[in-house]
């Protein structure tokens, strides 16, 4: 591959640029593994989020990454905006993926001298709402900044999906942890019921057009409890989700369904969706990293829909579930017995 920077034989490593939520940063990884594969390099990110760097450690296709904490914050105040564009100026020389579409990011960019025609905008290309997001990724990692168009590696055959890794020795921690929860010999089914809305609440919102009741979730609970004997269902959440999903739990009334608010972070996390029997998760973030390690899945989607945001998957199934109703469809349109059906078709 002929060398892109001005240094005899120095491997280049593209720079991407996109501030994304924990499920974003789930559906890059397709961005950044085809990049990867196109340039025949590892790559930078410049993002946002302590899920960034948790969810991305271990990915052979990731040089280093850079944190803002905050991109609103003005410049002069935003210590981490400055190390950010210390960071990228020695990167004046490298394809840069601007995959973003605040001008706050395009402005960092440029602080740090990085020339526009080293710049490829992705949003300049976007599709539109009917193309899936790994899709969209896909088809930006062939494309090239103005100023590599001659000397940038061919096109990649071939699309790539999203991937997570974890380690032999996360999954035997993980192994640990649930022997000292008493259910590492139980099938795990697990729940999803939150979304970043509960998390900035505390509490589950009926307004919230994600929100399902816990009348609906018992209802599903007790079917997977007849279906798998011996299943302990977990409730998946962060420590600021514990109320609705004690409410979950309460409803159930078994103590076969355990609330796990707050007790597993990103790297637990991952280990253990990827061991798991199955899950059931409201569109949120865990839901595609789920899908990406392999987990049967089934998804409820709200007034978003699923056609850009489905989790996908290299092989395990993924069954996506919806109402009609455009942006007026809440996931309480979804009864149980449709994701009761749909859960058992995944088997």
């Amino acid at each position: 591959m002929p060398p892109i920077s001005s240094a005899p034989h120095a491997p280049v490593h593209p720079l991407i640029v996109r501030f994304a939520a924990f499920g974003d940063v789930v559906m890059l990884t397709a961005l950044i593994d085809a990049l990867a594969k196109r340039y025949g390099t590892s790559v930078d990110l410049l993002g946002s989020g302590p899920w960034t760097p948790q969810l991305l450690a271990n990915d052979p296709a990731v040089r280093e990454i850079k944190l803002v904490s905050s991109r609103k914050t003005p410049y002069w105040l935003c210590p981490s905006q400055w190390q950010a564009v210390r960071w990228m100026a020695t990167r004046r020389n490298v394809p840069v993926y601007l995959c973003d579409p605040e001008p706050q990011a395009l402005a960092l960019l440029l602080r740090a001298g990085i020339p526009r025609d080293h710049i490829l905008r992705a949003w300049d290309t976007w599709p539109g709402v009917g193309a899936h997001w790994v899709d969209w990724w896909n088809d930006v990692a062939q494309q090239t900044p103005t100023a590599f168009a001659d000397s940038a590696p061919p096109p990649n055959e071939g699309a790539t999906q999203t991937q997570l890794f974890v380690t032999d020795a996360e999954r035997a921690d993980c192994e640990a942890w649930l022997r000292g929860q008493a259910i590492a010999s139980s099938p795990l089914v697990l729940l999803q019921p939150g979304n970043k809305r509960t998390l900035k609440h505390g509490t589950s919102q009926q307004s919230d057009n994600k929100y399902w009741s816990p009348e609906n979730w018992a209802t599903l609970v007790a079917a997977i409890r007849c279906d798998v004997p011996g299943a302990r269902v977990l409730l998946c959440g962060a420590d600021a989700e514990r109320a609705p999903l004690e409410a979950i739990a309460a409803q159930c009334g078994s103590e076969a369904v355990i609330n796990l608010a707050g007790a597993l972070p990103i790297r637990r996390l991952l280990p253990l969706v990827q061991r798991a029997h199955s899950m059931i998760s409201i569109d949120t973030g865990p839901a595609h990293a789920a899908a990406a390690l392999g987990c049967p899945l089934v998804v409820l989607f709200g007034a978003m829909g699923s056609t850009r945001w489905r989790p996908r998957s290299k092989g395990s199934p993924v069954i996506a579930l919806e109402s009609d109703r455009g942006e007026a469809s809440k996931v309480m349109d979804i009864t149980p017995e449709q994701v009761i059906s749909a859960w058992r078709s995944l088997l």
